[in-house]
């Protein structure tokens, strides 16, 4: 074990109501990634690694903070009265943790290891280990039935921003913008520097971290990871995908327990991230582009109702996208670094 009081690695999960996943998700690290941590002592070691592990309870109502309390003594538990969004949760964490690394992951992730081969986590850092110029490296994400899922990222244009998770790509799936935002235009066959990867799992560098500054609150959840890279890259440090480093994410989990928040919260991050990294003129254009296909889509859905098709359904959505226009999408944080 390391001379050094600072774990090589802390484990930071934020999680709202879901114990089920998130007890699955510790004892990945336990079993899959080979963890050996006892109840007396607060942090383990991962292969060479020593690790401690941090787990932030965004004021859920499912039992959580008891679970981890009976079952996983060893996790630093950090119980907020409030749910204070991703942001602020894992903040809460990285104020208090001391790892030379932090490894910020979701609750509904798993950490695999092939037979023979490290676990995911030591691969990540072992990249971080051999690439000092790296700040930041997320790993290649699959879905729980294996299938593969994007996780790496181009930084998004106006055009992306209209094209990427809107009508539009609804209209037109394949479309060139939104299939090179997510890098489907080339395989993920080796360690590849990108702008940004997926928030479900990132080892990022405290030295990196303390340089640029923890999350930005502004960003309730959704474009804070989008964001971190961003000033990472601004600040010089490069941001790296390793697909040989495998994890499982059941993605949505959380949010979406509750989807007009989600989206609501989707497209106000996206809005405000282009407000903080481009200026108001395009942040605005975004905005009205939004609010004009929730019209689109409120006046679809009227017509389904109206013409009898499935009520209950168009009546539901029909209150969504009222709720959304509602909301004009504005941001509630400042649009300042």
């Amino acid at each position: 074990m390391s001379a050094d009081p600072r774990p090589d690695v802390s484990v930071v999960i934020v999680s709202w109501n879901v114990r089920d996943l998130l007890a699955q998700c510790l004892d990945s690290l336990l079993a899959v990634a080979g963890l050996s941590i006892s109840p007396d002592q607060p942090s383990g070691q991962i292969g060479a690694r020593t690790v401690d592990v941090w787990v932030v309870d965004n004021a859920s109502s499912d039992g959580a903070t008891s679970m981890l309390t009976d079952h996983y003594p060893w996790v630093h538990v950090i119980a907020s009265e409030h749910n204070v969004g991703f942001t602020g949760g894992n903040n809460l964490a990285l104020r208090q943790c001391r790892g030379h690394y932090v490894l910020l992951l979701n609750p509904d992730t798993v950490l695999t290891r092939d037979a023979g081969q490290p676990d995911a986590l030591s691969l990540l850092a072992d990249l971080l280990d051999q690439q000092p110029s790296v700040g930041l490296v997320g790993p290649r994400l699959v879905y729980g039935d294996g299938s593969p899922q994007s996780s790496r990222r181009r930084f998004p244009t106006l055009m992306t921003a209209l094209m990427e998770s809107t009508l539009l790509e609804r209209w037109f799936p394949h479309n060139r913008w939104a299939r090179r935002y997510r890098f489907e235009d080339e395989p993920a066959v080796a360690a590849q520097e990108v702008d940004w990867v997926n928030g479900a799992c990132m080892l990022v560098r405290r030295q990196a971290l303390d340089q640029i500054g923890l999350f930005d609150e502004g960003f309730f959840m959704y474009s804070e990871e989008l964001d971190l890279c961003r000033r990472l890259r601004t600040a010089g440090w490069i941001i790296m995908h390793l697909p040989t480093a495998t994890v499982v994410h059941y993605e949505g989990q959380s949010s979406g327990q509750v989807a007009v928040r989600r989206q609501l919260l989707f497209d106000t991050s996206k809005v405000r991230y282009f407000a903080k990294h481009h200026g108001s003129v395009p942040a605005a254009c975004l905005r009205a582009f939004l609010l004009s296909t929730y019209l689109i889509s409120l006046a679809s859905e009227a017509i389904k109702w109206a013409l009898g098709h499935k009520r209950p359904l168009r009546a539901q959505r029909l209150r969504a996208y009222r709720e959304l226009l509602r909301s004009g999408l504005r941001p509630t944080g400042s649009a300042t670094r």
